[in-house]
């Protein structure tokens, strides 16, 4: 489930199964993605983050200014631990 700028998560479950489609991709192809190691998949997350307003605005959308970032943030900390 790769996202076109007119998608949109509903809640929770929404995000844990785009989660899940996700990482099938990378088990099924990975090798081709741009980011393939987590050193790079991490570096480009932070730097499409930083940089996402001109992607919404390209989208003819506006960032969400009430996402909730603290829950997206507490997500990847928890996954450096987490089983």
């Amino acid at each position: 489930m790769l996202l076109s700028p007119d998608d949109e998560l509903r809640d929770r479950n929404d995000l844990v199964a785009f989660l899940r489609d996700l990482h099938r991709d990378f088990q099924q192809r990975g090798h081709e993605w741009g980011n393939p190691t987590l050193d790079h998949f991490l570096e480009a997350l932070t730097a499409w983050i930083e940089g996402s307003e001109s992607w919404y605005r390209h989208a003819g959308k506006e960032l969400p200014a009430a996402g909730d970032w603290t829950f997206f943030a507490r997500a990847l900390t928890a996954a450096t631990i987490y089983e």
